[in-house]
């Protein structure tokens, strides 16, 4: 397959009812592939694939690769054993990853990619950013990692030459991609399932970086300021290099101010400051653009921030941008409110659901909705996500809950691990860290039984927060629901 186009050719999605994977098929249909896909079962996104016309087998099995495919598109989650790879493979089909694939796309000529990097925040800033320029009227072609209904859900194809994508760092997918503007929003330890230390980490986004054309060809990178890899990762760069961050010395500097006056809330259980927080964007002393950030917490204003200067390097004017960002709604399970859980006596329990499965994300998450929200008491039902990343990041997890008045922890969500490393940590193990660490924590298993435990804990004015990449979002709307 050449880049220089992807009509009449004939591609099959193995793993197409994930976000990103159904993205990519309908991009790829739209730039004139016949595409079909497999997927394990059904859910919305493959029903809304039939429903578009996609051709869809259910068995993942060797007979469902059809006889005239020519290249195969599989998802990191597809191994390389699978039925349907193995048959492709006996054919001589070429088989490629889904990185792959987009990467060819942000290679055909007139495609100007836009990369989104960095171990947490890159579905809100790529949503953040699509959004914006989508309401300045420059009308890009998107593909992110989770549901964002003002972009059209995980996906859109847009009309211009802009293709923006989130650039995910597991399994050096990042390195498969071609763009032209790449963003690093920040850089810390993760996968270690896959990366040997934070060194690999530290080179695996210096080479990602490297592959940003020359700033003569228009290539341009944004990375965090204040990030203690930087240098490393920017070192012999040919493309233009500018920082971005809350210190003074970065180029794009990001200023975040609290407005607002001291009230009571109706049970005068405490005094409170209710504020309307407005985030400024400075540029060599010149104040470029202000708005109010979309959603709480300092890390959800330096993503707005992040998205604001692309969306101007882009073209978008600041006018417009502030007042995208503004109207930002926000993305499924990220600081998503699912509901509210009444009580016999008083206003009932707040419930929030999150992503957030990294130590940073945790700690984050909870003080940005502990000081938005100003609970009675905030209560995270906290699940691990891989046993891998439990074990390594075991000292930093038993310290991102301090602003948790109690942590519920289920079991750890089993993904991409082997049975030794299943057996290397659990829960409990999560749980008596946190206990030692003066941190109110218990064990809950199974999952289901967790929404009548906190039925029964909860308290007029709690706040509940369900996080982790797992399926611990059934719990918040078991909550909202039951």
């Amino acid at each position: 397959m050449t880049t220089d186009g992807l009509s009449g050719t004939r591609l099959h999605f193995v793993g197409i009812g994930g976000s990103g994977m159904s993205g990519l098929a309908r991009l790829c249909r739209a730039r004139g592939a016949a595409v079909t896909g497999s997927d394990r079962g059904g859910g919305p996104t493959v029903d809304a694939l039939v429903r578009e016309g996609f051709e869809l087998s259910m068995d993942q099995t060797a007979a469902g690769v059809p006889d005239d495919v020519e290249t195969m598109v599989v998802s990191a989650a597809i191994p390389y054993d699978h039925p349907e790879v193995v048959e492709a493979t006996r054919r001589g089909v070429e088989v490629i990853k889904y990185a792959a694939m987009l990467g060819r796309l942000m290679a055909a000529p007139g495609t100007v990619g836009v990369a989104v990097a960095g171990t947490h925040g890159k579905s809100s800033t790529t949503s953040m950013l699509a959004h914006v320029l989508i309401s300045a009227g420059l009308d890009p072609s998107v593909i992110v990692g989770a549901r964002c209904e003002q972009i059209g859900g995980g996906h859109r194809t847009g009309g211009s030459p802009l293709l923006v994508a989130e650039a995910c760092e597991y399994d050096r997918s990042f390195h498969a991609l071609s763009p032209t503007h790449g963003v690093i929003l920040n850089l810390e330890a993760d996968h270690l399932d896959i990366y040997d230390g934070l060194d690999a980490i530290v080179e695996s986004f210096a080479v990602f970086a490297r592959k940003l054309p020359a700033k003569k060809k228009g290539g341009s990178l944004l990375i965090q300021h204040e990030s203690p890899h930087r240098v490393t990762v920017t070192a012999g760069l040919k493309c233009a290099v500018e920082t971005i961050g809350f210190a003074p010395q970065a180029e794009w500097r990001v200023e975040v101010a609290d407005r607002g006056a001291p009230s009571t809330d109706g049970q005068a259980r405490r005094k409170t400051v209710q504020t309307d927080r407005r985030c400024r964007l400075w540029r060599n002393g010149e104040d470029v653009c202000a708005w109010n950030p979309p959603m709480p917490g300092e890390h959800m204003a330096y993503n707005s921030a992040v998205a604001a200067v692309t969306a101007h390097r882009l073209g978008a004017n600041w006018d417009d941008i502030a007042a995208a960002l503004e109207s930002f709604t926000g993305l499924d399970r990220r600081m998503q409110r699912i509901g509210k859980r009444a009580l016999p006596v008083g206003g009932g329990v707040e419930v929030i659901d999150d992503y957030g499965h990294h130590p940073t994300e945790v700690d984050t998450t909870l003080r940005a909705l502990k000081q938005h929200h100003d609970p009675k008491r905030l209560i995270c039902v906290f699940q691990p996500h891989q046993h891998s990343r439990t074990r390594h990041l075991l000292d930093q997890f038993a310290v991102s809950f301090g602003a948790a008045d109690l942590v519920v922890v289920p079991e750890i969500y089993f993904v991409r691990d082997s049975e030794e490393e299943r057996m290397s940590v659990t829960s409990a193990t999560l749980v008596e860290r946190l206990r030692e660490h003066g941190i109110n924590a218990l064990h809950i298993h199974p999952l289901d039984a967790i929404a009548p435990q906190l039925q029964a804990l909860a308290q007029d004015g709690d706040l509940v927060v369900t996080m982790g990449a797992g399926d611990v979002w059934t719990v918040a709307r078991a909550l909202v629901e039951n």
